[in-house]
């Protein structure tokens, strides 16, 4: 009996998952060939691995016993694979990323052309993904590593099977029509009575400028619920209403707005983290430090450098902020 590696990950992700539309989105396949593939594991091994059981799929009790050893089995392989690797002080490897839109166009050029000039052996692939799902798909092994965020106001839960490093630090400012804000800065207070352009309250992003916005004295009332920051700045270009913007965020302002939208400082910052996770158990692994080490060069060459700190005080916008009140837009 030989027993594949991409099945049994699949196998692995079904245990987890219960659906196999569920297991095929997390290995990004789709459904019918992540079936066959299934059923083709179960000739391997010659019986029956799972039953269906209305829309989820059950293990049967050898499926579980499979699953447990292919749990045990693919962390041998990642283990061999990283200790290879060390050994070898590898400079050339292949690595898959989990990313959104605002860190692929503000960060990853920069830091992959860098990459590609000193070090040409790492190659780095990315997936988009929404930021609530990057840690998650490097937990269960479809990404090497991902960019995750974290509010100040609004920290996110995690997981100690993972581990972080911060790589940038981002100011939120207000993105309104020009002319609704007449100073350079503004408080959250300030804009309550106007409508929000938001994402939607499922979205950390989302929750996050609500918890900041309640925080402030006002549930926010979302006339527009978008989850591109693209789209929600083309809004406020319109003259529809108000939103959060982050530093990357701003690269991805719609072209031809610059007159029709003024970005204004928050005078009680809000702040979020860029970190890079992965899984702990590939601490040690070197490519993947020249990688977090080349988006820090990239994000502190954007005044987004990693020392930051959350710990600005309110009213501290000019002081603490060499960026000065008011973002000049890229």
């Amino acid at each position: 009996m030989e027993l594949s590696l991409s099945r049994l990950r699949m196998l692995r992700e079904l245990h987890r998952r219960g659906t196999v539309t569920a297991a095929a989105a997390a290995l990004h396949y789709t459904a019918s060939a992540v079936s066959q593939q299934l059923a083709q594991l179960e000739r391997d091994v010659g019986g029956t691995l799972f039953e269906r059981l209305g829309r989820r799929v059950q293990l049967t009790e050898l499926g579980m016993v499979l699953a447990e050893h292919a749990e045990e089995i693919l962390a041998s392989v990642e283990r061999a694979e990283l200790a290879v690797e060390e050994a070898q002080q590898a400079r050339s490897v292949r690595l898959t990323a989990g990313v959104w839109a605002s860190v692929a166009s503000g960060l990853l050029p920069d830091a992959l052309a860098s990459l590609a000039a000193h070090h040409p052996g790492i190659q780095v692939r990315t997936r988009e993904l929404a930021p609530e799902e990057t840690a998650g798909a490097v937990r269960d092994g479809a990404l090497d590593f991902s960019f995750v965020i974290d509010y100040s106001g609004h920290p996110m839960s995690w997981d100690p099977a993972l581990t972080r490093e911060v790589v940038a630090v981002e100011r939120l400012y207000a993105a309104v029509p020009a002319g609704t804000v007449p100073g350079a800065t503004a408080t959250l207070g300030e804009l309550a009575d106007q409508p929000w352009i938001l994402a939607g309250p499922r979205s950390h992003f989302g929750r996050a400028v609500r918890v900041a916005c309640r925080r402030a004295g006002f549930e926010p009332a979302t006339t527009h619920e978008v989850e591109e920051q693209f789209t929600a700045l083309a809004l406020v270009a319109a003259g529809l209403g108000v939103t959060l913007v982050s530093d990357l965020g701003l690269v991805q302002r719609p072209p031809g707005t610059d007159d029709a939208i003024d970005v204004v400082a928050l005078t009680e910052p809000v702040m979020r983290t860029v970190s890079i996770a992965y899984r702990t158990r590939a601490t040690r692994r070197p490519a993947l430090h020249l990688v977090i080490a080349a988006v820090r060069e990239a994000a502190a060459a954007k005044g987004l450098g990693a020392e930051a700190s959350f710990g600005l005080p309110a009213g501290a916008v000019d002081a603490a902020d060499p960026r000065g009140p008011r973002l000049p837009l890229p």
